[in-house]
């Protein structure tokens, strides 16, 4: 500080107060008396804003509060409908408004409006092809149905038309094309929409757009037609407008008395449509079975697990189906819905049955961990119900046969063992799934499909499934995350479904491992040697309807060497996408109405059996250039 020089052209300092206090007072005075009033009068428009907003909740409040005190103003407010005085006494109700709609069609997309709500806007590229239908209420407008149908694709319009006659008469139905429709949508089902109140149907052609309003039973509302100029373009986009007069609730409602089956039917037929006779004024199909006895009933206790997604009619029919087996219990069938979908939620409540919701495949898990927990003590199928408790080589017993399409499988009485899971019908003791499979079972994180998880050995660990030759169960449905009709057509539609009641099975016992090898190696030792110069891929290599089983070798060096197997599969119309339904590399099936056995040679055991040890030596190989039809 000694050496600390004053610099000679800085300013003089000068305290802040005494700054402002050099200024004018009179210039002071004015700027503090602005802001000062701006404050005040912003702090009383506050003021004001609230005192509003209190006097309005207040006569919302008291106007609310009288018109619940007053049943005419309460109906009025609740339906939307104004009143109208009649003859005498009597009072009409009317609606008050109109519904409007607007439907688009084109290339890509396809728009439903109601009352400028969008209800339906489909733009997903290259999805989502065919004839678009939403179904509405007459009364109240609301959705009560949505479907695809892709009518390019083959069997489509036979889904079309058997939907369409499922629809309640009265209801609006409106039409709309996405891409294009017209390729396999055939004369009956062109003439049907004709007879709807359709004029462009007929003249509908590749590629055209398409739009149609309708009151199903009454009178067209609505249509607009875009022509395709050349098959290589599309029509042009088409809208329609409408304006729709709502009718009266009670004109939309059938009279099916007080009861309270009668109220689940009225409640169930008000929200969804598309279930025919089940809706029907006159003569309604039953939702009440009586239940039919199972003689012996070994399976009283026994848990029946149904698991559901957005797919209601489908979920229906296996509801309905279900409810008239022999020995099936309401009380023990528990469904489990894939999210919060409101339709399948109420097939599930007009059958009254136990319903939860949940995630597959976390859902498979939360569906069996929650059935295990509802029902501690369970059994199984009643003749096969004891091979789970005596063999715990036995992982499952299922009601499925990969394999048994209408040419491959033949005796409703047979079982098979096999080293592969099917998914479709199966139960499984509840001791592997509360010690094994829930504390394993794939996190949400994992893309794990459950089925192909519950398949490796890792899970399965050399244990094997029962199934019969001919399926118990079928798979009808052609739309959902993994299919479509031309899977359903090519994999699933000629499966072979039982549904004979009472079979007697043969044979039960044998099922178990040790009994089940015996058997085997006396199958083999009886059958018949095929001639293995001939191709297997045509008619003659397999004569038709004969007793004795026929054997047959192929080519199969270690366990996991499918590559004939595949040929075969495909040349006998077999599932070939993966290989499914062996036993120590041994297939068992039908073909031509003949039993046949394939021996994997060098991979499967039953090469060696005494009398056929020249197996080798005719072993049948296929090659992998050889084209089969």
């Amino acid at each position: 500080m000694d050496n600390w020089i004053p610099n000679t052209n800085a300013k003089p300092f000068i305290p802040k107060r005494l700054r402002n206090s050099a200024k004018s007072s009179s210039s002071g005075i004015t700027e503090f008396s602005k802001r000062k009033c701006i404050s005040k009068i912003f702090q009383g428009g506050i003021v004001v804003v609230l005192i509003v907003t209190i006097v309005i909740n207040i006569t919302f409040i008291l106007e609310t509060s009288r018109k619940m005190n007053d049943p005419q103003k309460m109906d009025e407010v609740n339906s939307g409908f104004k009143r109208k005085e009649g003859k005498g006494n009597e009072v009409e109700m009317t609606k008050s408004k109109f519904l409007s709609l607007e439907v688009q069609s084109s290339k890509t997309s396809v728009v439903v409006k109601v009352d400028e709500t969008v209800i339906i806007q489909d733009e997903e590229f290259e999805k989502n092809r065919g004839i678009h239908i939403t179904v509405l209420n007459q009364a109240t407008g609301s959705v009560m149905s949505k479907n695809i149908f892709d009518t390019y694709s083959q069997h489509e319009d036979e889904a079309l038309l058997s939907y369409l006659k499922k629809i309640s008469n009265g209801r609006i139905i409106v039409f709309t094309i996405k891409d294009e429709a017209s390729f396999h949508l055939k004369s009956e089902a062109r003439q049907y929409l004709k007879e709807m109140g359709s004029e462009k149907i007929e003249n509908l052609a590749f590629r055209d757009t398409w739009a149609f309003i309708v009151k199903k039973g009454g009178r067209k509302i609505a249509e607009t037609h875009g022509k395709s100029p050349a098959l290589d373009s599309w029509g042009e986009k088409v809208t329609i407008q409408a304006t729709i007069d709502l009718v009266n609730i009670k004109d939309s409602e059938c009279h099916w008395g007080e009861t309270k089956i009668s109220q689940r039917r009225q409640t169930f037929c008000n929200k969804v449509e598309g279930y025919g006779d089940i809706c029907s004024c006159t003569n309604p199909d039953p939702v009440v079975f009586p239940q039919k006895k199972l003689i012996p009933n070994n399976i009283s206790k026994v848990p029946i697990v149904i698991i559901a997604s957005d797919r209601p009619h489908y979920l229906f029919r296996m509801l309905k189906n279900l409810l008239q087996i022999p020995g099936a219990d309401p009380k023990m069938i528990t469904v489990f819905i894939d999210g919060y979908f409101d339709e399948p939620l109420q097939v599930t409540k007009l059958f009254e049955f136990r319903v939860k919701n949940a995630r597959v495949s976390q859902y498979y898990k939360a569906s069996l961990t929650a059935t295990f927990n509802l029902y501690p003590e369970s059994n199984y199928f009643s003749q096969t119900i004891h091979l789970l408790e005596e063999d715990n080589t036995i992982y499952c017993i299922s009601a499925w046969n990969d394999q048994g399409y209408n040419h491959s499988c033949k005796d409703e009485t047979l079982l098979y063992r096999i080293e592969t899971m099917p998914g479709l019908g199966w139960l499984l003791k509840r001791k592997l799934y509360k010690n094994e499979l829930e504390p394993q079972w794939p996190t949400p994180e994992k893309q794990w499909d459950w089925d192909m998880w519950m398949r490796t050995n890792m899970i399965r660990k050399d244990r094997e499934c029962i199934i019969p030759d001919i399926s118990r169960t079928y798979h009808f449905g052609s739309k959902g995350l993994n299919m479509n009709p031309y899977f359903q057509e090519v994999y699933f539609k000629k499966h072979s479904f039982l549904t004979k009641p009472n079979v007697k099975l043969k044979e039960v016992d044998r099922m178990k491992k040790d009994a089940y090898e015996e058997l085997i190696v006396e199958l083999i030792k009886s059958s018949v040697i095929l001639d293995h110069t001939l191709d297997p891929c045509k008619e003659n290599f397999l004569p038709h309807n004969q007793l004795e089983p026929h054997l047959m070798y192929i080519s199969m060096n270690i366990s996991t060497d499918y590559v004939t197997w595949k040929q075969l599969a495909k040349c006998y119309h077999l599932w070939d996408l993966d290989v499914r339904g062996f036993h120590k590399s041994m297939w068992r099936l039908f073909i031509n109405g003949t039993p046949v056995i394939m021996v994997g040679v060098p991979a499967s055991p039953y090469r060696v059996i005494p009398l056929l040890s020249h197996a080798d030596d005719v072993t049948l190989v296929i090659d992998t250039k050889h084209k089969t039809e």
